[in-house]
């Protein structure tokens, strides 16, 4: 996963959420209508759910190096809005006494085979990301350009599950490289502890006598030793160790 200013605009899932937004509000312009959506409800929950995938994508990404439990739970909004998508698309097959596609039949087949390009931005990123999306989406404008409804669902149905399991794999990822560098808070804690070591070099501190880290100088808040000195180790809490200062 390559990180860089705007970085997600070179996410696959990115990609493939404006896809399914684009095709979402057009689905929705061509096919809701009075008869069908009296109050237009339906109308704005698909396209509010396809507007948060991108949305919370892009949202997630752009904390990754600040807060990755952040951008895990962002990417887990994006996959969720995305099974009530889903969902809706599923029901418009059903109220029409229709199934999904079969996953052996040659149109599942046909739409689950389109791989996304590669995207190749150069220095106007903003410009040609959007030629590359509105690019991706061209590759499945057979089905999603058809007349009938069915065929647009089914398509969309196809592509909500893809992006659904590629959110998961990023999550995957996103928790693996948690687990190996932490997150904000874990390097706040390395920076503090980092500092403190530095600090104890510099004054000439003594080592902690219980855990031999080195130790830095605090003072006493409460007691009968309060606003005195004292050396303390740079473990504290996880270690007690204190010295007098002679």
């Amino acid at each position: 996963m390559q990180i860089r200013k705007f970085g997600y605009y070179w996410l696959d899932t990115w990609v493939m959420a404006n896809v399914i937004q684009l095709a979402t509000q057009n689905f929705c312009s061509r096919f809701l209508n009075r008869s069908n959506d009296p109050c237009g409800r339906q109308y704005d929950q698909m396209t509010q759910a396809a507007r948060s995938a991108p949305a919370n994508i892009a949202e997630g990404n752009s904390r990754h190096s600040t807060s990755k439990e952040t951008e895990m739970k962002l990417t887990d909004v994006a996959r969720a809005t995305l099974a009530e998508l889903a969902n809706d698309y599923f029901n418009w097959l059903l109220i029409h006494e229709q199934t999904p596609w079969s996953v052996q039949s040659t149109e599942y087949i046909s739409v689950a085979g389109i791989t996304l390009d590669k995207p190749e931005y150069q220095d106007d990123v903003l410009c040609q990301s959007g030629v590359h999306i509105l690019k991706q989406k061209h590759h499945f404008d057979r089905w999603l350009l058809s007349d009938d409804s069915l065929t647009v669902a089914n398509c969309m149905l196809v592509l909500c599950n893809r992006l659904i399991l590629m959110l998961g794999k990023q999550i995957d990822s996103q928790l693996a490289l948690f687990r190996q560098e932490g997150g904000f808070t874990e390097a706040l804690t390395a920076e503090r502890l980092a500092h403190r070591a530095e600090q104890g070099r510099q004054d000439q501190a003594p080592s902690c006598p219980i855990c031999g880290k080195p130790m830095v100088k605090r003072m006493a808040k409460k007691g009968v030793n309060s606003g005195r000195e004292f050396w303390s180790c740079i473990g504290y809490p996880g270690c007690n160790g204190i010295r007098n200062i002679i």
